[in-house]
């Protein structure tokens, strides 16, 4: 089955029934240069928290990683989508994200990411994320909840989105 989307022109009249149908208010642009980096849950990590999910557990932030940081080993409970902004970010040297690079990873991944010379990413995790213990446990998670609860701490929940 194939999907064609009608023309704006057709669409143009305000007493159509699809124009009838658009959502007021419109959705506003967020000024992301506006809201301050706050310090992440692991050192030489900052974040920009931009929306929860309180259905998934996910959220939408922007993470900045200094130079050298190697992550925690980490699995995601849910899946991952990030685009790197600035930078790069890579689990092995034979596979770096630069800037414009997409990566999706699969829920249930573990892995370890390292920046040499530090990145600014886009990340949308489609639910949460479990720092493990050496013995392989969890040590802790962070979802939706604890990401707000961060961001009220940090004085910028207001602009993110719920």
């Amino acid at each position: 089955m194939s999907v064609m989307l009608c023309s704006a022109d057709s669409q143009r009249s305000e007493g159509s029934a699809a124009h009838a149908r658009i959502t007021l208010p419109y959705p506003k642009f967020q000024k992301i240069d506006t809201i301050p980096w706050r310090p992440y849950a692991m050192e030489g990590v900052e974040y920009k928290l931009l929306s929860v999910n309180s259905r998934t557990g996910g959220f939408t932030c922007m993470l900045k990683v200094l130079p050298g940081v190697e992550a925690p080993i980490h699995q995601h409970i849910g899946a991952i989508e990030v685009m790197v902004m600035e930078g790069d970010v890579y689990y092995e040297e034979a596979d770096i994200g630069l800037a414009g690079n997409y990566m999706f990873e699969p829920a249930g991944d573990i892995h370890q990411p390292r920046s040499k010379n530090g990145c600014v990413l886009f990340c949308v995790f489609d639910g949460p994320i479990a720092g493990l213990a050496p013995d392989g446990s969890i040590a802790g998670i962070i979802d939706y909840k604890a990401m707000l609860e961060m961001a009220e701490r940090d004085g910028v929940a207001e602009g993110v989105h719920r």
